[in-house]
């Protein structure tokens, strides 16, 4: 029974998350109603994300191999939802306990510390558990320890990210009222401090007539098509229309496979949003409650965007600056010995736009295109220099995107090696 309960319950991370759940909707004396669906849904958003797991590397899969064919490079795609979701297949159950124990210690570490801040972007706190279940298993760390020394680290992340972008967002919305908890604060910081030291705040972003036209940027679905698309079409190209027909779309017209893979990329991507959201929109609130009754003056660290509506010009500024850098980069990196990083749509956009709001509460226009810059270095040369310790996730065509990710995994692999 225990050896059951331990391997097929316990150790099925969609059920552990979803008595999680159950337990914090039980705490906070839901109705029976609420509690069967919470938990429910919980459990459904994790099958959804393996779902749309199976959709996206396939396509990641057919990217590599063109891209090998034509430029003889091997390139990798930084995108969290399909790294996590690769990371799912070998580390479910850590992750899965990692994450649990790490919102527990968030809790602790806000109730006896100056930092009262409760991490409340759930999608980044599974990510970041997923990360450190792979880096710490690379170094042969396993078992209760792995879990242990994962809750810790995630619980510390959780709290002490928040805390050093504070003054920068309160730069941002003239008030003290809620964090960004988003594992993207690395960039956000560097954008901050770049536009503070060579930045000008008396010529903002917001000066600013951005085009219409470009509006669609907004829409992550259709801005990852669009990419993705274009991407592939010029990949497929330079590796030649007989190598695609031949080898990989069996007969099917270079271009139309060229576009339905990059729309198939997207198509996974909303998928794993999707799983993501189901699963987060039910943790978050039973999660919330909890932290409610334990940290009376916590502060809520919430996803990036909530940000955007402060800058909206500098948000697409930010994000074009940090794309440009990424795709000049790639050509660069082959020079430097580093694995080329193809940037991904979904980082450059989030991040890259965070940082441009960031940059012009500081500096204005020049802050937010510097700022940009700096993220786009950041989310380029840190995931190159992930993958050596990312054990066998390493050896997949994508790896994680946001600079905190990159960060903590650099720091830990290669204090590990040092013990190991």
């Amino acid at each position: 029974m225990a050896k059951w309960i331990m391997q097929d319950v316990l150790g099925n991370p969609s059920i552990l998350v979803g008595l999680f759940a159950l337990i914090g909707l039980v705490l906070q004396k839901r109705g029976f109603v609420q509690i069967m669906t919470g938990t429910l849904k919980t459990i459904m958003g994790f099958v959804i994300l393996g779902a749309g797991a199976q959709v996206i590397i396939g396509t990641l899969d057919v990217f590599g191999n063109m891209f090998q064919a034509a430029f003889q490079l091997k390139g990798v795609v930084p995108n969290n939802e399909a790294i996590v979701a690769v990371a799912q297949k070998m580390f479910g159950r850590e992750t899965a306990w990692i994450m649990v124990f790490g919102m527990l210690v968030n809790l602790l570490v806000a109730r006896i510390t100056p930092f009262k801040y409760v991490f409340l972007t759930g999608h980044h706190t599974f990510y970041m558990a997923a990360m450190l279940s792979a880096i710490l298993s690379a170094a042969n760390v396993t078992g209760a320890p792995m879990v242990v020394i994962g809750s810790l680290l995630l619980g510390l992340a959780m709290v002490l990210f928040p805390a050093l972008l504070q003054p920068y967002v309160r730069k941002i919305t003239g008030s003290d009222d809620f964090a960004v908890g988003h594992f993207g604060s690395l960039g956000y910081f560097t954008a901050g401090t770049i536009g503070k030291w060579f930045g000008d705040r008396k010529v903002s972003t917001e000066d600013l007539k951005v085009p219409k036209s470009l509006g669609f940027l907004r829409d992550s679905s259709v801005a990852v098509s669009l990419t993705m698309t274009v991407l592939f079409l010029l990949v497929a190209l330079v590796a030649g229309p007989s190598y695609v027909e031949r080898s990989l779309s069996d007969g099917t017209n270079f271009v139309v496979y060229a576009i339905i893979q990059g729309i198939t990329f997207a198509a996974g991507v909303y998928i794993i949003l999707a799983g993501v959201r189901m699963l987060i929109s039910e943790i978050v609130p039973a999660f919330k409650g909890i932290a409610d009754k334990v940290i009376p003056e916590a502060k809520p660290a919430l996803d990036c965007p909530t940000v955007f509506p402060y800058a909206p010009n500098a948000v697409i500024i930010g994000f074009l600056s940090s794309f440009g850098t990424g795709l000049a980069l790639m050509f660069v990196m082959p020079w430097l010995g580093l694995a080329v990083i193809i940037p991904g749509l979904v980082p450059h956009f989030f991040t890259g736009a965070t940082a441009g709001v960031f940059g012009n509460a500081t500096g204005g226009l020049r802050g937010a295109l510097l700022g940009g810059m700096a993220n786009g270095l950041l989310i380029s040369f840190l995931p190159a220099l992930l993958l050596p310790v990312l054990g066998s996730l390493g050896f997949e065509a994508t790896t994680f995107g946001d600079s905190d990710f990159a960060f903590v995994g650099i720091i830990l692999g290669n204090i590990l090696q040092l013990f190991k």
